[in-house]
């Protein structure tokens, strides 16, 4: 059995390379942040209130996170594209800092990666979720590098984007996640650490999958 955690602050690539190496290997894929933006998305439309208790209580209650064929589904609508704007993204973070939400998140993580060979990117899950993962690995990029590959990821969708902007997200995005006071990011001492700057996204999939050799 193999659980790849891979851990990492926001735009290192992480779910690019995680959905790379799970299909290198042969694994499944889970993407945590995903679902943080999922609950963050259902939150924007029914605007709820985060501060009260009862209505993220209810959220959580109402809302349906599922995957299927690498997309996510939010009471079974596809949300992919969705969730994927800097408005979710933001809230995400503001989710995730809300005990309530990260404990049925969590579960639903564990779950998933209990009996299961998977590849698991997030914030924390070599720190919490998987604290017994075989691979461990922290993505990280230097902010301003970070801040180009988001930007150039929205210009190719077609979304207009102002690399500042980008830039001031990514770093406030950093401190409310390294900051938290409920399961902050940061490196699981038994880590290894990838600085990806200056790689390729096949050299890091190599690096990672070689990591990987004595489970396989």
């Amino acid at each position: 059995m193999i659980r790849i955690a891979i851990d990492g602050p926001g735009g290192a690539g992480k779910s690019t390379i995680a959905r790379r190496v799970a299909g290198a290997l042969g694994l499944d894929y889970i993407d945590t942040g995903a679902m943080y933006r999922a609950i963050g998305l259902a939150a924007m439309q029914k605007k709820t209130d985060l501060k009260d208790d009862h209505q993220v209580a209810r959220l959580l209650s109402e809302s349906r996170i599922d995957f299927h064929d690498e997309k996510i589904f939010l009471d079974e609508k596809d949300v992919s594209a969705a969730i994927r704007t800097p408005e979710a993204a933001d809230m995400a973070s503001r989710v995730s800092a809300i005990p309530a939400v990260r404990d049925k998140l969590i579960a639903l993580q564990r779950a998933m990666g209990q009996n299961r060979n998977v590849v698991m990117d997030g914030r924390d899950i070599g720190t919490n979720v998987l604290k017994d993962a075989e691979v461990k690995i922290y993505l990280t990029a230097t902010p301003k590098e970070r801040a180009r590959r988001r930007y150039e990821e929205l210009l190719s969708k077609g979304k207009q984007a102002d690399y500042d902007a980008v830039l001031q997200a990514i770093e406030k995005r950093d401190h409310a996640d390294m900051t938290r006071a409920v399961d902050p990011l940061r490196k699981a001492a038994d880590a290894k650490e990838l600085d990806t700057t200056n790689m390729s996204i096949e050299e890091v999939v190599a690096a990672i999958t070689k990591e990987a050799e004595p489970w396989q």
